[in-house]
């Protein structure tokens, strides 16, 4: 019997990132929405994946895309209502997938009503204790309170006209929240209960590690190389998820979370894995891997080995909102991902790239655990990298003296059908072009193009995923690897399934073997050529 019959639907779920700006538009306005979600729901369910998350659908002024919230239970306009998110919900339901939507927990907007409060009422007032606000330094206190710096670049504090700073880790459109303030906990709790009784099957909760801040605010220039910095995992976030635990698993449907964790020290990466915590976090360094045979088996080995201190499931994902889409890193030189590939375009073999994204799509949904797909990554789309510059809208593009452009280019709305843009994104006759342009190039990679189509990206995963849950040896479990020549991973699942990766630049034998489930691209004589995988049954 499968694995998947065994353990709960996160251990081993292909989960479906939509977002929502950019995956189809409903109302012709040039965004995407709820009614493009929801006409698109037979879609994620013949693709064969068993959860879809959202991006943030919460009320934003949109300074990072959502991502600043102004209000964490409602809908913005943009995308529809919370009625319709309701009827979403229940719809996804119907069509057996689960829902997943954000949850924002370090920073808010400033237009919040909580910040607005804030700013009127003036230091040393109940309301800015819900933030960080704090005196400047200097002779009239003209300098921010500690020398850190924005992820978004220049200082991570912004100065109000009564003189004091607020403190916000990315955008000065997004203050942080005081964890320390009991107002700050209880709020989220809230807003958990409030989606959990809507029928939400779990969260995926936004850099998940800089909740709570040393209160000391020292000065990282004081702080040696290998201090955890101070805003960003410190003790007190995992009272915060306990707390959120004991919520998600009073309800009946035991809502799930997955915390981005960008830590890539494994001992505590897994305490937020512990049982009563978090049930999933992002394995970011399987993200970030090169093409490289050796580079993957390490980064398997101790993915494997890591999650199984504290008896959690791996997770895999190849790209999502926030990085350079695989098929562009893939086709590159460099094939790790780093987020200086917005400052630094890096030519890119698309061609190379797309045979190793296929290859990798198959190697992803062959490991044990669940495994992520970002909207048109099923499509093979490539990194836009040739927006105009007025027309990015990333906030790292401003904030970064326009050295970094941002994260636009993965973000660009998805091509449906059609020979011309916006190639079924938004309506005929639409009021307005997509929000950012799509290449002229995409009318091939259109999802209409691609279906029937047994060599495109598109069916490749149909059928990749229609194995994975068919193939009773996929899913959550073990695995070994099998002697392999250098440059090939290879690996068995259970009593008789196995992948082959080649990542060499020479074909590669294939093991004795009953016969071939499926190949990311045609043998050559009877080998698996470079940049390929095969999945197989053996004795």
């Amino acid at each position: 019997m499968s694995s998947r019959h065994e353990h709960p639907w996160w251990r081993d779920a292909v989960i479906y990132q939509v977002y929502p700006r950019s995956f189809a538009d409903g109302n012709g306005d040039g965004l995407g929405d709820l009614t493009g979600l929801r006409e698109r729901l037979p879609y994620l369910r013949d693709l064969g994946v068993d959860a879809v998350w959202l991006s943030p659908w919460y009320v934003s002024p949109m300074a990072d895309a959502g991502y600043d919230v102004a209000d964490y239970r409602d809908i913005d306009p943009v995308f529809g209502t919370l009625a319709e998110a309701e009827r979403f919900i229940t719809e996804a339901h119907q069509h057996h997938l689960r829902v997943i939507v954000d949850v924002v927990p370090n920073h808010c907007s400033d237009r919040h009503p909580a910040f607005q409060a804030a700013l009127a009422a003036g230091p040393g007032s109940p309301e800015r204790e819900l933030f960080w606000f704090r005196p400047g330094r200097g002779e009239h206190g003209e300098l921010p309170p500690t020398d850190w710096g924005s992820h978004f670049g220049g200082p991570a504090w912004t100065r109000v006209p009564d003189g004091e700073w607020y403190l916000h880790m990315f955008a000065p459109e997004q203050p942080d929240w005081n964890w320390d303030n009991p107002a700050v906990p209880e709020d989220f709790q809230t807003t958990l209960r409030f989606w959990l009784d809507r029928g939400v099957d779990g969260f995926r909760i936004d850099v998940a590690d800089h909740l709570v801040k040393d209160a000391a605010l020292p000065d990282v220039a004081t702080l040696g190389p290998d201090v955890i910095r101070p805003w960003r995992d410190q003790e007190g976030v995992h009272e915060i998820y306990r707390e959120w635990r004991k919520i998600a698993d009073s309800y009946p449907q035991r809502g799930v979370f997955v915390g981005e964790l960008w830590d890539d020290d494994p001992d505590r990466f897994t305490r937020y894995l512990r049982p009563d915590e978090l049930h999933t976090g992002f394995n970011f360094p399987f993200l970030s891997c090169p093409w490289d045979a050796a580079a993957f088996r390490d980064v398997i080995d101790t993915t494997l080995a890591t999650h199984a201190m504290v008896g959690a499931p791996a997770t895999w994902v190849l790209s999502n909102h926030d990085v350079v889409r695989h098929v562009t890193r893939y086709g590159r030189a460099h094939t790790a991902h780093s987020f200086d590939d917005a400052k630094h375009f890096e030519a890119s073999d698309l061609s190379l790239g797309t045979r190793r994204a296929r290859a990798a799509a198959l190697l992803t949904l062959a490991l044990p655990g669940s495994a992520y797909v970002y909207q048109g990554e099923e499509l093979g789309l490539p990194e836009v990298e040739d927006i105009p510059d007025e027309l990015l809208q990333d906030p790292r593009w401003p904030r970064s003296g326009f050295t970094d452009r941002g994260r636009d280019g993965c973000r660009v709305p998805l091509p449906w059908s059609g020979d011309t843009k916006p190639y079924g994104f938004s309506p005929d006759r639409a009021a307005a072009d997509p929000w950012l342009p799509q290449p002229a190039s995409w009318a091939r990679l259109s999802a209409a193009a691609q279906t029937g189509d047994r060599r495109s990206m598109l069916e490749l995963y149909r059928r990749a995923l229609h194995l994975r849950r068919t193939e009773p040896d996929l899913g959550d479990g073990p695995m070994r690897w099998l002697p392999a020549p250098d440059g090939v991973l290879l690996f068995q699942r259970g009593d008789g399934f196995a992948c082959l990766v080649n990542l060499s630049d020479t074909p590669a034998e294939l093991p004795p073997y009953e016969y071939l489930l499926l190949t990311s691209d045609p043998l050559e004589d009877l080998k698996v050529a470079p940049n390929s995988a095969v999945w197989m049954r053996v004795a």
